[in-house]
């Protein structure tokens, strides 16, 4: 065994960051790692069957992208004792584990919100084992920050945590693109590569569809209309599915069925998803981490639609570095060039048959992951 390895993660409004805190511990355990991920965001699926240890807080989520109010499962406001038993939980699972490695999601660079819970948790740590690695994993790309916040998360890591997990591929997109990064915190950096959800692209199943995605939130409801209001200006011979996530209600669900003409398909999110990937005509899709994941994977022809509601980039800067990679033709939701129906019915057009070309996209983060971690823990020791 090479250690214990406590990871706490909270995702708010998409599943993105729970996916990826998740592929961050099977790559540990698979290192030989004990690790325990301890979530608070809603629960997403059963994890019994992990090779790692889960642990659900009490879980808080929010509502659009406000994020700075904090909801439980009913959608009321979390209330103070919430919060209380949440860093109970946390700082029970550092003194009963005594990790050797802690890892924190998106803290310091986010989860403001939050804070009082990281804190304690490495504090927590550290009280139990002087010696335990503390660690920020960061996706590639982070919302662009006011600059009155950038001070507070530089001074936190360089007093708090020995190295941030960039899980990204600098030569695509480095941080420095969303964050600014300093001499202090270059140090810090180590850029694991990608961290894939599938190794490898499902086989094919030609089916000539344009294929609507959007994760497993809300957010993704205005491209899904967009994208039938684009379908009864469209070709009746293009035939449409559009997959919905269960972050959308039954109702709105319902409204988006009811509104689709006869050659467009609206259901559920399926398990089959990277198949109905591979084999489509045109994908249209947001442009969140394991999207782009799959894209890359499945080399099909591609439109992204940025999330861009509020104050949110990151989306949109992804979007734009696979524009300029050659991988998808980025449309935008909002702004001055927002895409129209009609502008989509073009854009559709012009994306059938033309396949992107092979990415040289570092995919190899779970690997990298975890050789970074034991390199680590060795230089500590």
């Amino acid at each position: 065994m090479s250690g214990t390895v406590l990871i706490a993660v909270t995702h708010l409004l998409g599943s993105g960051h729970l996916v990826r805190a998740a592929n961050l511990a099977r790559a540990l355990a698979a290192a030989g790692f004990s690790v325990t991920l301890a979530s608070g965001g809603m629960p997403l699926r059963a994890m019994d069957k992990e090779p790692f240890a889960f642990v659900q807080l009490p879980p808080v989520r929010t509502e659009g992208v406000d994020f700075r109010s904090l909801l439980d499962e009913d959608g009321q406001p979390a209330t103070t004792e919430r919060g209380t038993a949440r860093i109970s939980r946390l700082e029970e699972l550092a003194t009963d584990l005594r990790p050797d490695v802690v890892v924190t999601e998106h803290f310091p660079f986010g989860r403001r919100q939050l804070a009082n819970e990281f804190l304690a948790l490495i504090a927590a740590a550290r009280a139990a084992n002087p010696k335990a690695l503390v660690l920020s994993s960061v996706r590639d790309v982070l919302v662009r920050p006011r600059a009155s916040r950038i001070p507070q998360a530089h001074e936190r890591i360089a007093r708090l945590f020995e190295a941030v997990l960039v899980h990204g591929d600098a030569a695509f997109l480095p941080l420095d693109r969303s964050w600014p990064v300093d001499a202090g915190l270059a140090a810090k950096l180590r850029y694991t590569g990608y961290l894939a959800e599938t190794p490898a692209a499902a086989p094919a199943v030609e089916n000539g569809e344009i294929l609507v995605s959007g994760g497993g939130s809300a957010a993704a409801l205005p491209l899904f209309r967009l994208a039938i209001a684009a379908a009864r200006l469209g070709s009746v011979d293009w035939r449409w599915r559009i997959l919905v996530g269960r972050g959308v209600g039954e109702d709105a669900f319902r409204r988006l069925a009811t509104d689709a003409p006869g050659h467009v398909v609206v259901e559920r999110v399926r398990p089959d998803f990277p198949a109905l990937l591979a084999g489509c005509a045109v994908s249209i899709s947001q442009a969140g981490y394991n999207t782009v994941l799959g894209l890359v994977a499945a080399r099909r022809p591609a439109i992204v639609v940025p999330f861009d509601a509020g104050s949110e980039t990151e989306q949109a800067i992804r979007a734009e570095s696979m524009e300029q990679a050659g991988l998808a033709l980025c449309l935008r939701l909002s702004g001055g060039d927002a895409v129209t129906p009609v502008g989509l019915v073009a854009a559709v057009a012009a994306a059938i048959g033309r396949i992107p070309p092979v990415s040289a996209l570092a995919v190899d983060g779970a690997r990298n992951a975890a050789a970074i971690v034991k390199q680590l823990l060795a230089e500590r020791v």
